[in-house]
């Protein structure tokens, strides 16, 4: 399943450099799936079957703690053994994301997609 941050973050800016995936955004601040990945152009978001402007803006999804965007977080599968969001997080408020509950598989099939492999 995915990571998010709960309200309790404090904004200590630990998590961010640490996500592979670049989920990890500042509050108030719009993303793009192209961010930091391989994407570009129309792409297909797995899950979802939407199409979509890999460099299109999309509104924060937070404008008071940092977030993840759901989209982009694999839980660090095929880089590390742990989601590193959570392991650097001094206040815990990095969690599973009961909401949004994936398998091994397609969080792997997500980082092949988000990086190009």
């Amino acid at each position: 399943m995915a990571i998010k941050i709960t309200d309790e973050c404090i904004n200590c800016d630990a998590c961010i450099a640490e996500c592979p995936n670049n989920a990890i955004y500042e509050p108030d601040t719009e993303w793009t799936y192209a961010d930091e990945t391989a994407l570009s152009g129309m792409i297909t978001v797995p899950g979802t079957n939407e199409e979509v402007d890999a460099n299109e803006s999309h509104e924060p999804i937070s404008d008071e703690f940092y977030y993840i965007v759901t989209e982009k977080c694999t839980e660090c599968k095929g880089f590390h053994d742990e989601p590193q969001c959570a392991s650097v997080c001094p206040v815990d408020c990095c969690v599973p994301d009961e909401d949004h509950v994936e398998t091994d598989e397609e969080l792997l099939a997500k980082k092949a997609w988000l990086h190009g492999e």
